[in-house]
């Protein structure tokens, strides 16, 4: 787990639990428990199927673009543009955790190597094109997975960049902001429009996400500039390596113990107190822009 950064890890724990070493044991207790019962060591053998697999991809928009001028991975979502409707939970959670896994084992690993210095954290660029009221529908999985990854891989990002944001986003932001603790206050930026400029101060133009590379160019599942790199499609680098990998992993395990493809499932945790609060503030704030434009639609047609 640790990948050779006991003392890193540890630190990692502490900072998420504000320093109190009883309830950050408590936490990594928690997460070793976790990843034993769920056979986490293993994830990384257990490939989806491929069909399946690129449902996943076309629905729940993630991918790696490069790297920042720090040496850190550059993470892109497409947040506003992700369905979660083409394949069950389940596969979406796999993924999820799979990527995490690549992340933790692969990426973090080769960039600290190519650095000369421990990484061991990513930039995330989150692509708001498109997010719509109907979001509502995926807040429950988006919790589970943020819970997985608040409870057990904590503090792996540097930075969140939010760009291409639309009002739904603005007046969500303004009351889920005095929710969020300090240290997860401080990583946020919202950036004006598609955030290039911004963005080109901390990465070069190379590892900018396709979504971020013109003004209005949106994140369009794979509408792509030029012969800009789409990184959330099945055949991007980052997603060839990945998938290939998993697939060399299992070969590996069955010769030790035959594996069902596929055959994994971990339980969605029931979300943090302080998740749950804030899914919960989205989902109020939501429902109350529902409101406001039927009552809009309903006046602009009243006015005909």
């Amino acid at each position: 787990m640790h990948q050779g950064y006991p003392t890193e890890t540890l630190a990692r724990f502490l900072k998420a639990r504000d320093w109190n070493v009883a309830k950050a044991h408590k936490m990594i207790i928690d997460c070793l428990q976790w990843r034993v019962e769920n056979e986490i060591d293993n994830v990384l053998s257990k490939p989806i199927p491929v069909d399946v697999y690129k449902a996943v991809r076309d629905s729940q928009l993630i991918g790696m673009s490069g790297y920042s001028k720090e040496g850190l991975p550059v993470i892109a979502v497409g947040v506003g543009l992700s369905t979660f409707d083409k394949a069950s939970d389940k596969y979406y959670v796999q993924s999820h955790i799979q990527m995490n896994e690549y992340r933790d084992r692969v990426v973090l690993p080769t960039a600290s190597k190519k650095q000369g210095r421990y990484i061991g954290t990513c930039v995330k660029v989150l692509d708001m094109t498109g997010l719509k009221i109907s979001a509502l529908n995926q807040l429950r999985l988006l919790t589970a997975i943020s819970t997985i990854d608040d409870l057990n891989y904590p503090e792996k990002t540097d930075t969140y960049y939010i760009v291409n944001v639309p009002y739904v986003f603005s007046a969500c932001w303004k009351v889920v902001k005095p929710l969020l603790q300090e240290r997860t206050r401080k990583k946020v930026q919202v950036l004006q429009g598609c955030g290039k400029e911004e963005l080109l101060k901390v990465m070069d133009y190379q590892s900018l996400p396709h979504f971020c590379r013109k003004e209005g160019s949106g994140s369009s599942k794979h509408r792509v500039a030029g012969d800009t790199e789409n990184c959330f499609s099945f055949d991007s680098n980052f997603h060839q390596h990945l998938y290939n990998f998993i697939k060399q992993q299992a070969v590996v395990m069955q010769t030790i113990s035959p594996i069902r493809q596929g055959s994994f499932y971990v339980d969605l945790p029931e979300p943090d107190p302080d998740d749950a609060k804030i899914a919960k503030t989205i989902e109020s704030e939501l429902h109350k822009l529902e409101i406001q434009n039927g009552s809009m639609n309903g006046v602009a047609v009243n006015g005909h």
